[in-house]
């Protein structure tokens, strides 16, 4: 900002020349007209002895002339080039008085009309954020500066979201929607918000939510999702297989996802012993892994990155389908001090219930060190080798190996 006020000093000095310069060519017209007026006075004492002179008979009117002319050619000489327009008193306090209340004037409206604050945020966002916690902090300032922009509100809401913090986003969703109007995506994501704020357990304000989604738009997969989770949390197996497959007929073909809804929708009907329906199902759908499958992680550090790593650092440890949705099925979170540490994945552990351990074939463990506490942006990894789910015995993960950018 250091250069904006530069600048803004730079005009308040070419405004100020316009009223000063004047009022000091003023000053020094006064000076002239205060010579022309001495001179003039001396001029005429000059005239009166003449005259006296000659009055006393000392001067012959040929000299008394003589003089005379004398003396009106050194005032014509004086008073050459002088301006002899006049300027009061009040023409010079009307320029201080602008002069002395302009800055002060100029900096009391800034301060009311003037968007310093805006402009020092566009000149943040023209830069990457080094961290979550920046970009998190910078639309905070954004929606204080611009409270009525609803791209602001939608971003800080899907930052809260993967963030893990449903709480807020539901505050932002709610603000989002009284600016952009009660859109179906935003009602959903708006009671998605707010089911993970709550600890998962359905509310009629949810319901309410979802309901006016799906009148305004019968295949906003949010809430389709939404209400197949909370279905299931419930066992309620069969309206759980009612929305997902809703949603499965909704998504495109390739979408990377609906090899997990179907995975989800499986376990709901092995859940209701529905084989009539189970032996039709496709592949992905039809397996059936122990719901006790899992995994034992020893993770541990390269001892060439000790003096690397801090002991308060985060780390978290995670497994991911090999072939399918790139979020995490199951994760645990450490820290440096705790290593070298044993770790159990299991179903359990996962964030939803169409994406568990047991519902794919192959997995890929993953430990990861953030030093912001943020799972997707980390500076030290290790990985393993694709494996089964149910492997038995423990699997080795060593973090020794930069994050890749």
């Amino acid at each position: 900002m250091i250069d904006f006020w530069i600048g803004a000093g730079l005009l308040l000095l070419i405004a100020l020349a316009f009223l000063l310069l004047p009022l000091m060519r003023g000053r020094h017209l006064e000076a002239q007209e205060n010579r022309t007026a001495l001179n003039v006075a001396l001029y005429e004492e000059r005239l009166a002895e003449l005259a006296a002179q000659q009055a006393a008979g000392t001067l012959s009117a040929e000299q008394f002339e003589a003089g005379r002319a004398d003396a009106s050619r050194e005032l014509l000489d004086d008073t050459e080039g002088a301006d002899t327009h006049r300027r009061s008193n009040l023409g010079r306090a009307i320029p201080l008085l602008a002069a002395f209340l302009m800055p002060l004037v100029g900096y009391g409206l800034y301060l009311h009309w003037g968007a310093s604050d805006k402009l020092e945020l566009a000149r943040q966002f023209a830069n990457q954020p080094h961290s979550i916690e920046e970009m998190v902090d910078r639309l905070e300032r954004a929606v204080k500066a611009q409270p009525d922009s609803a791209e602001a509100w939608y971003l800080l809401a899907r930052t809260y979201m993967r963030e893990e913090r449903p709480k807020d986003a539901a505050a932002a969703y709610e603000q989002l929607i009284k600016l952009a109007g009660r859109q179906p995506d935003l009602l959903g994501q708006w009671a998605q918000a707010l089911y993970f704020a709550e600890d998962r357990k359905w509310s009629p304000q949810m319901q309410q939510l979802t309901d006016e989604a799906l009148r305004a738009d019968p295949h906003e997969v949010t809430s389709l999702g939404l209400l197949g989770i909370a279905a299931y949390e419930e066992q309620r197996f069969e309206d759980a297989i009612g929305f997902w497959d809703r949603l499965v007929a909704t998504l495109p073909a390739e979408d990377p996802s609906r090899a997990a809804i179907q995975s989800g929708i499986a376990k709901a009907r092995e859940q209701i012993g529905d084989s009539a329906t189970a032996s039709v199902a496709t592949p992905a759908e039809a397996k059936a892994v122990s719901p006790a499958s899992g995994l034992t992680v020893e993770v541990q550090l390269d001892a060439a990155l000790a003096d690397k790593v801090r002991a308060t650092d985060t780390v978290f440890v995670f497994a991911r389908a090999l072939s399918g949705p790139p979020m995490p099925l199951a994760v645990k979170r450490l820290t440096v001090a705790d290593l070298p540490a044993t770790v159990s994945l299991t179903d359990a552990d996962a964030m939803t219930p169409q994406l568990r351990l047991s519902n794919f074939d192959q997995v890929k463990l993953v430990a990861r060190i953030s030093r912001d506490g943020n799972a997707m942006n980390g500076q030290w990894q290790g990985s393993s080798e694709p494996l089964a789910p149910n492997s038995e015995g423990a699997v080795q993960l060593t973090i020794d190996q930069p994050e890749k950018p």
